[in-house]
């Protein structure tokens, strides 16, 4: 599911918003992103910048650390759950793609 337009995933948020929203220190967010569980945008200037997206992502990843759950195997799942919702949205393009066919509709 993508919401490239979605206010939620516009990257205009500095990291100590971030940590006041969340209550992570810059250093727990910095070490999620060397991590590659989170990635913030950069500033020209080499700010990181964030979105309300990130920040719930944040907050299921602090959930999880605190119920023990290792950062790769956190890594793995986010990994699998990206394969799914690509695999998913292939199928509904394909299956997009039968229907205008069958239907004779042509994309412009």
């Amino acid at each position: 599911m993508t919401h490239e337009s979605s206010y939620k995933d516009k990257k205009v948020i500095t990291i100590g918003v971030v940590r006041e929203l969340t209550g992570l220190t810059e250093r727990q967010i910095r070490y999620y992103e060397e991590r590659k569980l989170i990635f913030p945008d950069r500033t020209s200037g080499g700010s990181r910048k964030y979105s309300f997206t990130d920040i719930e992502l944040l907050m299921e990843i602090a959930e999880k650390i605190e119920d023990g759950v290792q950062t790769f195997e956190i890594r793995k799942e986010m990994v699998r759950k990206k394969k799914k919702e690509d695999e998913a949205t292939l199928r509904k393009k394909m299956l997009q793609g039968q229907i205008n066919a069958q239907f004779g509709i042509r994309k412009i």
